[in-house]
């Protein structure tokens, strides 16, 4: 039971189905609202409440501006052997992303690897569910896509880089793939400002004020400040390695080319771009060899000798789908910052919720 009082506890078919009618109120047709709906409550269900249903306000925001258009269709504009560009044509992120990630799993499936990059896209949620698409076909699926500066580097006062986040997923022998789903910033800019309104401290390695100096007050970030890599110049360059991958290669905005999702004028595209990778392990090893060698990897983790006051040694993945399971049985508890933007969007729209 959520401890909280503003937390509140929805089912994830009903957080579903109101996230559908969010969505076609304002023109998107049924099966692009289904895919933006899977999405985002999958997210709700692992727990990662920055990049669910807390967005759908700013998407629908877009939707009625025209920066996200609600018929458009996503395209494959040139292609070879094992790679694919897609032009989103501003569609919702999230139905241009599984498009282009289902481009990269037809390719793998004749050549064994690979990549759809997108452009002409918009902010597509989590990285991870991107992913997985690709293990539950039995393979390995990688997920990242660009955005709008702001992460600092080594020697910069300001922001240089988006806070690129970068995801994989392996199939297991389980059927829990290995999952990790993560930003190239310390923290995403997301959850500093979810501390923010809910009057929260940060940690001090989460980001710079406008000077560039360490702060724990996430209003330093808001005012003008910026995220902090992940482990240094090693976070840095993996985000540009991403901004090359999903920005430099497909030909989509690059760092302040594209236009902020939440803040910036919802009549105008925001050309983000993102790019998918997908690995067919049978072109390389048979799937249950594959399998075998993966499950014994996992056991050898989990088995290795234990920190003092630990219990456990998670694999990248195992906190978010028993997350999930949870959510699925019980219901997703959301917490208050959540439900207030989903409340806020169900006055807006007319639409009720069951629970908020």
């Amino acid at each position: 039971m959520p401890t909280d009082p503003g937390t509140r506890t929805v089912s994830a078919d009903d957080l579903f189905e109101f996230c559908v009618r969010a969505l076609t109120a304002v023109g998107v047709g049924d099966a692009d609202a289904r895919t933006t709906a899977d999405v985002l409550v999958t997210t709700d269900t692992w727990g990662v409440f920055t990049h669910g249903v807390k967005a759908l306000g700013g998407y629908v925001r877009r939707l009625k501006g025209g920066g996200l258009r609600a018929a458009a269709r996503p395209e494959v504009v040139a292609s070879g052997p094992a790679w694919a560009v897609v032009d989103g044509h501003s569609a919702l992120g999230m139905v241009t992303s599984v498009f282009a990630m289902r481009a990269a799993i037809e390719k793998a499936r004749a050549g064994g690897i690979g990549y759809a990059g997108v452009r002409n896209s918009c902010h597509f949620g989590a990285a991870g569910y991107y992913a997985n698409l690709a293990a539950a076909e039995g393979m390995i699926g990688l997920a990242m896509a660009n955005d709008v500066p702001s992460v600092t580097g080594p020697g910069a006062r300001g922001a240089i880089t988006g806070s690129n986040p970068l995801a994989y997923a392996v199939p297991t022998g389980t059927g829990r793939p290995i999952l990790l789903d993560m930003a190239t910033s310390t923290a995403a800019g997301s959850k500093v400002a979810a501390a923010h309104a809910m009057g929260k401290a940060i940690p001090a390695d989460w980001v710079v004020d406008r000077d560039g100096v360490p702060s724990t007050d996430p209003a330093a970030f808001l005012q003008g400040g910026a995220l902090r890599p992940m482990a240094g110049h090693k976070g840095y360059g993996i985000a540009l390695l991403i901004e090359v991958l999903a920005g430099v290669l497909t030909g989509a905005g690059m760092t302040r080319q594209i236009v902020p999702w939440i803040v910036g004028d919802p009549a105008v595209p925001t050309n983000h771009g993102a790019a998918f990778l997908a690995i067919d392990i049978a072109a390389f090893l048979p799937a249950e060899v594959f399998r075998r060698r993966i499950d014994a990897l996992a056991e050898e983790i989990h088995t290795a000798p234990k920190a003092q006051g630990a219990d456990r040694i998670y694999l990248p993945g195992e906190i978010e789908w028993e997350r999930r399971e949870r959510s699925l049985r019980d219901g997703i508890d959301l917490p208050p910052d959540v439900v207030a933007s989903v409340a806020a969007l169900s006055r807006e729209l007319n639409i009720p919720l069951k629970g908020i």
